[in-house]
């Protein structure tokens, strides 16, 4: 258990990098376009995540970090050993350019390669939602469970894995199967703040074929300490060393709910 006075200082340092984002004036005026279609990095998504190394590394020296606009998705063997920083300073770029909301910082410590703390916040609507392994899920120090609905009772919140155009007749071909399963589809353009959802019991359930492990190192342990269940799409355990699947689902949802990603793909 980490010492109560580490974790909050890592939620302030978290509020405090959020001011970059909320004062920004001019956003689309300053992007530039990361490899692929439609994948943006801000300069604001740079000076969060300078801001984040820096004053995180005051707080916990002993951690390594893994951040998204280091250039690189390489998940390195000494990752596996001690603490790890994986941040993504702005989830929901796209949004924030557009000036469509939300927009959030992802803040996830690893321990040992698994996750054991997840910090993510709107600061457009001041909720940090956080979770530390074994000690519950909590929106702004309230406690949250994921929803006890059937599927058919609830929405269903998806990702278009926008990077990767293989995968998007596939995801139309399970939006179209799951929307015959539940009252209604949504779509965020912020996978962490999805993986929020699902614990606070908004949505029954949420997937994508395809996201970063910043996207959701953070969203994983959430989830889970509010009694949900985090899988790959093929129903196995995250390997939480790199790019994934992600299915995560309230304790409501029964097995013949959930599509079969094989047969259905």
């Amino acid at each position: 258990m980490l010492d109560i006075t580490i974790r909050e200082a890592i939620e302030r340092t978290v509020r405090d990098a959020s001011r970059i984002i909320t004062e920004a004036a001019r956003t689309r005026e300053v992007f530039m376009a990361k490899e692929g279609h439609a994948n943006y990095v801000t300069v604001y998504d740079r000076r969060v995540q300078e801001y984040l190394f820096d004053k995180l590394h005051r707080i916990m020296p002993e951690a390594a970090f893994f951040g998204e606009e280091e250039g690189h998705d390489v998940f390195r063997e000494e990752y596996r050993r001690g603490w790890l920083f994986v941040i993504d300073p702005i989830d929901g770029t796209s949004n924030f350019i557009n000036g469509y909301f939300p927009s959030v910082i992802s803040c996830g410590l690893f321990l040992d390669g698994k996750p054991y703390l997840g910090i993510v916040y709107n600061p457009f609507n001041d909720e940090l939602f956080r979770a530390e392994r074994g000690q519950g899920a909590f929106l702004n120090d309230r406690p949250i469970r994921v929803s006890d609905k059937h599927l058919r009772d609830g929405l269903v919140g998806f990702g278009t894995s926008p990077y990767y155009e293989e995968l998007h007749e596939k995801t139309w071909k399970l939006c179209a199967g799951y929307l015959e399963r539940c009252v209604d589809l949504r779509r965020s353009g912020s996978a962490a703040w999805d993986l929020c959802q699902v614990a606070a019991g908004k949505l029954t359930l949420f997937f994508e074929m395809k996201l970063g492990l910043y996207d959701f190192a953070a969203g994983a342990v959430i989830v889970e300490e509010a009694g949900g269940t985090f899988v790959n799409m093929d129903g196995e355990p995250v390997s939480f060393d790199g790019q994934s699947s992600v299915l995560a689902y309230g304790s409501g949802v029964l097995p013949e709910e959930i599509l079969d990603n094989r047969s259905v793909l």
